[in-house]
């Protein structure tokens, strides 16, 4: 057979594996596992009850300072020894409120965001939340896996239960709700713990000054319920509900 029309056979197949390949790595780079956090993401405009810090040049400049706090080893000492039983005891203490008010069960999947090294997921398992799992910069297998909560590694509809005492690290907090709503099964729980009467620490990314912004973030969930708590300078509970679909 001429060359020529060899050429003509293998042109369809070559565009069509050229095709092929473009779509794979066009589904690779936006599942889940591989979602990117860019700096500068803009969000329509922020209720004044919630200010963004100014200072970042760069999101990697944003991620090296948390990890100045994550990765402190006089800090992760303190967590792993000290502080590890007194603050498993008082999340405990917490998750068994939930599961008195029906809003967390012993079956339920759950997470928790920006879990340190892990005393809300031994809490949890302590309360019979056997199903659970943290995440943070740093992973500490087996209780916490890595991942950035502005983009969290979980396929939809993962968690039963989210629980998070970390809103005011998040520089792009409609992100940090995004992947909330996004990772809970529809009628799935979220409680937050933010801190309304006082600015919290230098790692703070974020000023929140009422629950007003909070409900406005999440767009497909319903405010449950707001109580006052003493949780480690955190001093309100905000609790939302994914809202289920309607077929």
């Amino acid at each position: 057979m001429p060359i020529t029309n060899l050429s003509l056979l293998f042109k369809p197949f070559i565009l069509s594996l050229f095709l092929s390949l473009s779509c794979l790595l066009f589904l690779a780079s936006n599942s889940p596992l591989h979602r990117k956090t860019k700096f500068n993401q803009t969000q329509t405009q922020l209720s004044s009850d919630l200010r963004i810090r100014p200072g970042y040049s760069s999101y990697d400049a944003y991620i090296e300072h948390q990890l100045n706090k994550t990765l402190n080893p006089k800090l992760r000492q303190v967590w792993k020894t000290r502080d590890w039983d007194r603050k498993v005891r008082v999340f405990a203490k917490f998750f068994e409120s939930f599961k008195q008010r029906n809003l967390l069960f012993n079956e339920s999947k759950a997470l928790s965001i920006g879990a340190r090294v892990g005393q809300e997921v031994a809490a949890l398992k302590r309360v019979g939340v056997s199903d659970s799992v943290g995440m943070d910069l740093v992973p500490r297998p087996p209780l916490v896996v890595k991942g950035d909560f502005h983009a969290q590694p979980f396929e939809n509809g993962t968690f039963d239960f989210e629980f998070s005492n970390v809103f005011d690290h998040a520089l792009y907090p409609w992100k940090f709700v995004g992947e909330i709503e996004r990772t809970l099964k529809p009628g799935g729980i979220c409680v937050l713990h933010v801190a309304l009467s006082r600015q919290t620490d230098q790692y703070s990314a974020n000023d929140l000054f009422s629950v007003k912004p909070l409900v406005e973030l999440f767009k497909v969930s319903e405010l449950v319920e707001v109580r006052r708590v003493d949780g480690f300078g955190l001093d309100t509970e905000v609790v939302f509900r994914k809202k289920k679909v309607n077929n």
